[in-house]
């Protein structure tokens, strides 16, 4: 059957390839919908595929948005373009051909793809339950929501397709501004999905968390904030937040999460690198220098038996946010979350900012925030705590240019730049 074909594909497409090969991708077509008879086995296979999708060239995204973030650099001898073009060294555009632009973006859609087909199968099934139905609905909307934000995150003012539900007549491109409506808007219906829905499939342990369809409109409503915080919409984030799984005193790693294993035919974390290796994702320098003494996030910056230069770059300290090639890679965090109430807040209750800002600045072990409580100066110490809570998590160049402060990102070579956006991928003309 078909299905079988392209799960097969899907799964060998994934176990093949990691940030080491940096050969581009063709546009993805999608599977047909024929051939489906809507069992539950069927639609298993898909959800456990997009599972599989989630991971497919996210090491490619957090390496790119990290680099130009100015979170970390990537010192390999297997590309020259990590260090050269994706820091801006000498040119004025980066290539629309390069991999860095065209493969995270395309795994990106390849995954909204195989969730479009699972929405389709669920719909025309007569093997489930209305209710089961739904939650097939709701869990496919939501991540759909998760990789269009994605793809925006990379392509800000270019746009993205938001309709690409047929293949051969793809939908046109919506501004920035409009995807984050229309993501917001899929995530709502999502949402009105999940409400008395039922989860007869299953996830991996790193969404054990939220395996019924009432805990994953918790995560639904995550981000949801997320997008409505990115449209400056800070009373919907916090009546949003109030309704996911953030919890000001919680588990500050709560929250659902890309899997991995080294088990034979998985798929390892394609972000971690080994410590102390010629090959390194090594700390830009000024994130160790702006470190607060005492800080506990200082876990996440190893330092090297000895300093690695390449390209007129030197760094001291690997980069060792995920410690094994098992560890999980977050979607988003309870400890984001407490971070969005913090600046949702700024100008509704300046207290309660803080609140959420001592609650972070804590558990880094770090003595309460004694700032003023000024709308800037509010802003600058949220913008510091998420630097180093959410470091090597692909924020911070999102964050700076959403606040309009991307010329404040370092830049340790006279000839570097920092990029506002990538371009448009060149099949994509």
């Amino acid at each position: 059957m078909k299905y079988l074909i392209y799960i097969t594909l899907v799964i060998f497409s994934v176990a093949c390839i990691s940030s080491c090969n940096i050969d581009d991708l063709p546009n993805p077509n999608g599977p047909s919908l024929e051939g489906f008879e809507g069992t539950k086995s069927e639609l298993q296979t898909l959800v456990t595929g997009s599972e599989d999708l989630l991971r497919q060239e996210a090491g490619f995204y957090y390496d790119v948005v990290s680099i130009i973030g100015r979170d970390y650099y990537f010192f390999t001898g297997s590309d020259p373009r990590y260090t050269g073009e994706v820091l801006g060294k000498g040119i004025s555009a980066l290539d629309r051909a390069g991999f860095y632009g065209t493969r995270p973006y395309y795994g990106r859609y390849r995954n909204i793809k195989n969730l479009n087909l699972l929405i389709d199968v669920a719909e025309n099934s007569a093997l489930i339950s209305p209710a089961e139905a739904k939650g097939y609905k709701g869990f496919a909307k939501t991540l759909q929501a998760y990789e269009y934000h994605l793809a925006l995150n990379l392509q800000y003012k270019n746009g993205i397709r938001i309709d690409v539900k047929d293949p051969k007549n793809l939908g046109p491109f919506v501004t920035y501004e409009n995807a984050l409506v229309e993501i917001s808007k899929l995530l709502d219906e999502g949402n009105a999905d999940l409400q008395g829905a039922t989860f007869s499939f299953t996830l991996s342990d790193a969404m054990k968390d939220f395996s019924t369809a009432a805990e994953f409109s918790k995560f639904n409503r995550a981000l949801a904030a997320r997008i409505s915080l990115y449209q400056g919409k800070n009373d919907e984030a916090l009546t949003r937040l109030s309704s996911s799984f953030f919890d000001i005193n919680g588990d500050l790693n709560k929250g659902p999460a890309r899997f991995y294993s080294l088990a034979g035919g998985d798929f390892p974390n394609n972000i971690y690198r080994q410590p102390d290796q010629a090959d390194a994702i090594i700390v830009q320098q000024d994130n160790i220098n702006k470190l607060e003494a005492g800080d506990l996030r200082a876990s996440k910056f190893l330092q090297r038996t000895a300093p690695l230069s390449l390209d007129g770059l030197t760094g001291t300290h690997d980069a060792f946010v995920f410690k094994s090639f098992e560890d999980v890679v977050p979607l988003i965090r309870n400890e984001e979350l407490i971070l969005i109430y913090a600046e949702a807040n700024i100008a509704k209750d300046a207290n309660e900012a803080v609140k959420a800002i001592n609650v972070i600045r804590n558990k880094a072990g770090l003595a309460n925030y004694s700032g003023g409580t000024g709308s800037a100066a509010l802003l600058s110490e949220i913008s510091n705590q998420r630097r180093y809570s959410l470091f090597g998590e692909g924020h911070r160049w999102v964050d700076m240019r959403r606040w309009g402060r991307l010329s404040e990102l370092p830049k340790d070579r006279t000839d570097d730049d920092v990029w506002e956006q990538l371009p448009r991928p060149i099949s994509e003309n």
